[in-house]
């Protein structure tokens, strides 16, 4: 477990006492509780899949591996067709296997790229919450949505809360809600936000044939 110490400077860390719960299953949220590599590729693999088993997805990658933790240089330089291969299961690791695996190893090539390979660097000396949201959003296969929510992740559950991390998440940031996959800790917690999101895709619904 990881996180920034809020008052001592931008690149301090120390261990959080707040366990992970997003895959509602205890061997691959402790892999996301210790790799934070697996908790990014969690989070970019949490689109049109349930989101328990979008973040489960890396403990099931890691386990076809053969490892105890992923590795951003092992991933981009695999060989695309066996990462597609090892994506596709059975069971597979998402529901279109060939364009995560490739999404993932694009990913994976970007922070091998920019930071050496080492996750938290992406946000360990970050000096703002909009410096952070930057940086995530410009990392393959994530974007606005997937920035703020992911600064919202940080913020709520791993101890990450530069100057302006709220605001940066936009409303995930917000105290109180179950808008997101940073609002879950659990069973139930994870109920209020599939609720929130279908509510939300309603509304949608009924505001585009209204």
């Amino acid at each position: 477990m990881w996180r920034r110490r809020v008052h001592d400077g931008p690149a301090a860390a120390t261990l959080t006492g707040v366990t992970l719960c997003l895959a509602q299953d205890a061997d691959a949220d402790a892999l996301l509780d210790r790799d934070p590599l697996a908790l990014l590729i969690g989070m970019l693999l949490d689109q049109q899949f349930p989101m328990e088993r979008a973040f489960a997805g890396p403990a099931l990658l890691a386990r076809r591996l053969g490892v105890e933790r992923l590795d951003a240089r092992e991933l981009a330089g695999y060989d695309p067709d066996a990462l597609v291969e090892l994506f596709t299961g059975p069971p597979a690791v998402h529901r279109y296997p060939r364009s995560m695996a490739q999404r993932v190893q694009a990913l994976a090539a970007a922070v091998v790229d920019r930071y050496d390979g080492d996750v938290p660097g992406i946000w360990s000396d970050v000096a703002t919450g909009k410096e952070l949201f930057t940086r995530l959003a410009g990392l393959p296969g994530f974007g606005t949505q997937k920035a703020q929510i992911f600064t919202a992740l940080l913020g709520k559950q791993r101890g990450v809360t530069p100057d302006g991390w709220r605001e940066a998440a936009g409303g995930y940031g917000q105290d109180g809600v179950h808008m997101s996959v940073a609002d879950v800790v659990d069973a139930d917690s994870l109920g209020r936000v599939r609720e929130y999101k279908q509510a939300a895709k309603a509304a949608r619904k009924a505001a585009a044939t209204g």
